[in-house]
């Protein structure tokens, strides 16, 4: 696989969830960080399969 970025803002909370599109291939990714008390950041990437061929 092809290695992607992430932008961090530590700013936005302890624990934050977003959608974003792969850099690579544009599906949308649910992204999920959570830093520990002492700043480390913890990254998590699922597929957004819940937002394929939907038109709510």
């Amino acid at each position: 696989g092809e290695s992607v970025e992430i932008t961090l803002d530590p700013g936005s909370g302890a624990n934050q969830q977003y959608i974003e599109d792969c850099q690579v291939c544009c599906r949308p990714w649910v992204v999920s960080v959570s830093y520990d008390e002492d700043g480390t950041a913890h990254v998590f990437v699922d597929a957004s399969d819940d937002h394929d061929d939907h038109d709510d």
